[in-house]
């Protein structure tokens, strides 16, 4: 038999807001018709979650599943970053849980080719399913009340396209407790299945460690047996690699998750910067479109990037911002920085690009005709002293105790004189070449003393890609250090001539008081 030709009075999709139900392909089991688009918006009760199984699938197939296909939804509809999946072919779907109480299902088919089609059911609050996200969130049934007796749970994470391992983090655990955990535990399997290799079996009070697969799958079990139960669990997944990363050379790149096409929704992903003691990090923000601001409140309430001054999110917060911005460049106080994405449940954006550099720790001071630069060895223990000079590399540093040191002559090393807010200022470069292999990596300080008042100051004026930035923006703002003695800072020091010369004076000065005095006695 053949399908319609034009699919008028065809009833398909809607709202399906039961408890659990059925849907399926318009004609199943016969072909479906031509040229029908087809959606069903799944809501469940505020706090439930939806999980969602196909019993039978057959479409036309393309590689690109570009004919005709079926779409899954973590959430509305036509919001690219809720996009669980595309599917065509012969191939069902896994069964979808979705991280909230509404998800959607889109069936289109062309106008040539029809298949026997689809029937999918789905029901709310079942535990276990398929999670595809970069990110999401995992609870014990009816978590935070007790969780039921005899329960069994399966949720298997993978598949989302980034092909990293994955990290699983508790939030909370209350289980019943028992040697070797023969009652109620959550089992964690290095895989798809439990034949996998196991990670972990956990039961009674304490919250599991951090576990990361060495896998881009992870399956979680949770068991419980006839009687004691508990609160249960809430744990966060999230996939390695473009979600989460921790960064430790001196400069870098990263972006959001599939940047530049829009990020997912439902994410907490963090980017974690940890540099040698002494350094700080600048980041520069290359590009950002996130979600915009609520017109309710002002604020970022929805997609938002925050900057953390150090390793975790209890620390000091350095910004926090969302919408398209340009925004100026961000600077720690401290060697580390966390940077942390967080999106709702839709409108997702671009996302954004960033590039970070490390400020390398330096004491700068000079006299009236000399600079003295002072770098501690171990902020770069890998460097020759040839890969630290000022202006050529004829003036390399020395290695002094547990200090790179330059000490040179004004009339050296390319050192100039100019006129900067009426005022004349001697001016040379610094250069640190961290280059390895073809690679090149060099990067440039301004070192500038004024030798009248005997001030010296230092700014790094090219760390990242100078493709990607303005080699022209002090990527080290001068005023920024002023008090601050942890890094790259102003400092005075006297003249040694200075000091001899009132040396020789008071010495004068002593000897005409002595001679007053054996005058007066005479």
């Amino acid at each position: 038999s053949h399908p319609p030709l034009c699919p008028t009075g065809i009833k398909c999709g809607g709202v399906l807001s039961a408890p659990s139900g059925n849907f399926s392909s318009p004609n199943f089991p016969g072909l479906y018709p031509y040229e029908t688009e087809c959606t069903w918006l799944i809501v469940v009760a505020e706090g439930s979650s939806v999980l969602l199984s196909f019993s039978h699938f057959e479409l036309e197939y393309h590689d690109a599943c570009a004919y005709d296909y079926l779409q899954v939804y973590n959430g509305a509809t036509r919001d690219q970053g809720n996009l669980l999946g595309t599917f065509c072919g012969h191939s069902p779907p896994p069964p979808f849980s979705s991280a909230w109480h509404v998800m959607a299902v889109v069936f289109r088919s062309d106008r040539h080719v029809a298949k026997h089609g689809f029937a999918a059911a789905y029901r709310k609050d079942a535990c276990g399913g398929q999670l595809t996200g970069l990110s999401g969130e995992i609870t014990s049934p009816r978590y935070p009340e007790s969780y039921p007796n005899d329960a069994e749970c399966r949720w298997s994470i993978g598949g989302a396209g980034g092909g990293g391992p994955l990290t699983l983090v508790f939030a909370d655990f209350q289980m019943e407790g028992g040697q070797g955990c023969s009652f109620d535990y959550v089992a964690l399997f290095d895989g798809p299945t439990v034949t996998a290799p196991r990670l972990g079996r956990y039961c009674g009070s304490t919250r599991p460690p951090r576990t990361v697969s060495s896998t881009p799958h992870l399956l979680i079990v949770f068991k419980s047996d006839f009687n004691i139960g508990g609160r249960g669990f809430k744990a966060h997944f999230y996939s390695a690699g473009e979600c989460q990363e921790v960064f430790t050379a001196i400069k870098g790149n990263f972006s959001s998750p599939q940047y530049p096409s829009f990020y997912p929704n439902n994410l907490k992903c963090q980017w974690s910067i940890h540099l040698p003691m002494g350094y700080r990090v600048k980041v520069f923000f290359l590009d950002m479109e996130l979600e915009g601001r609520s017109s309710l409140t002002g604020g970022c309430d929805y997609d938002h990037l925050s900057a953390f001054d150090g390793g975790t999110e209890n620390v000091s917060l350095l910004g926090q911002w969302c919408g398209r911005e340009t925004l100026a460049p961000v600077t720690s106080r401290s060697n580390q920085l966390l940077l942390v994405l967080h999106t709702d449940r839709n409108t997702a954006k671009r996302g954004f690009s960033i590039a970070y550099v490390g400020v390398v720790p330096m004491n700068v001071s000079c006299t009236r005709t000399d600079f003295h630069i002072q770098i501690p060895v171990q902020s770069l223990a890998q460097l020759e002293r040839n890969r630290i000079y000022l202006g050529t590399p004829s003036c390399a540093a020395r290695v002094v105790g547990r200090s790179f040191k330059i000490h040179t002559r004004f009339d050296t090393c390319g050192t100039e004189s100019q006129r900067r807010n009426n005022t004349s200022v001697i001016v040379s470069t610094l250069y640190i070449d961290f280059s390895a292999g073809d690679q090149e990596d060099i990067h440039r300080y301004e070192v500038q003393c004024e030798p009248k008042r005997k001030e010296a100051l230092v700014t790094l004026i090219a760390g990242p890609d100078p493709s990607r930035l303005s080699q022209a923006e002090n990527l080290v703002d001068a005023q920024q250090w002023e008090g601050e003695a942890v890094d790259v800072h102003e400092s005075k020091s006297q003249d040694t001539s200075d000091i001899v010369f009132i040396s020789i004076c008071i010495l004068a000065g002593l000897l005409m008081v002595i001679a007053v005095v054996g005058l007066v006695l005479l």
